[in-house]
């Protein structure tokens, strides 16, 4: 997957996920919940893209680390609405498993960018 391909996936979760926030109920729980997840089921786009325009591949896998802390975040809330019965199980559960698939794939580009960032200079 190329950096822009992955940044259109994680634009297209937070598309998502607002979806889901203007979904919940405006109960004092809804909004708490909608509240929390707006802030970290968006935050993985910009993120990215400001770690793609990172100065060295540690800075970038510091961005990198960010976007998946709030995809870690963004699962637990996802499952909280489900525990809770906010929203049916049947509504979030594709969305949850895209989280589950994005943080697979930050975290093992966290791992890539660590190691490369260790080599020698004259290594490729």
């Amino acid at each position: 997957m190329t950096p822009e391909e992955l940044s259109d996936r994680l634009w297209r979760f937070a598309a998502r996920i607002g979806k889901v926030v203007d979904a919940l109920p405006d109960t004092r729980l809804g909004r708490h919940v909608a509240g929390q997840l707006v802030r970290c089921g968006t935050a993985g786009g910009p993120n990215y893209d400001e770690g793609c325009a990172a100065e060295s591949r540690a800075d970038f896998a510091q961005k990198l680390s960010i976007v998946l802390k709030e995809f870690k975040e963004t699962r637990g809330w996802l499952r909280f609405i489900i525990i809770s019965d906010l929203l049916a199980q049947n509504k979030i559960a594709p969305l949850l498993e895209e989280a589950e698939q994005l943080i697979r794939i930050v975290a093992r580009s966290i791992v890539t960018a660590k190691s490369k960032a260790r080599r020698l200079p004259n290594e490729k």
